[in-house]
């Protein structure tokens, strides 16, 4: 009986260890994404967005240049079905070339252009 006491009072202490790991593992994981989604690090974001869609503009709309994502939009929307899809194709062009651009340039860069700079366009 005694020793079934013990082994259940080590089981809960493991138990109690992994969860502790697990929450510390999860904490940092999170502090992780947070610090490459966020601040600084809109690079990675913004790039990889505008690569993939670059035609809808959301690259711009995350660097927090609303009236450039709009015009992005809008072309590739209205003037897309104008020029049947060329205008589409012209802005995910455009996208794919900022994309790029944005994810050569340093942090360092990067930041002072497009956060600090708020350069809209290339």
């Amino acid at each position: 009986m005694a020793e079934e006491n013990n082994l259940k009072d080590d089981l809960k202490d493991k138990a109690k260890e992994f969860t502790e790991e697990a929450k510390e593992s999860a904490s940092e994981f999170t502090e992780s994404v947070k610090e490459t989604f966020t601040g600084s690090n809109k690079k990675i974001l913004a790039g990889v967005l505008a690569i993939l869609l670059g035609a809808l503009g959301i690259h711009k709309f995350i660097l927090g240049y609303n009236k450039e994502g709009i015009i992005i939009l809008v072309i590739t929307l209205i003037l897309g079905i104008a020029t049947c899809g060329i205008a589409g194709w012209v802005m995910s062009i455009l996208g794919l070339i900022e994309g790029i651009i944005y994810l050569t340039k340093s942090d360092e860069e990067f930041y002072n252009t497009y956060q600090v700079g708020k350069k809209p366009w290339f």
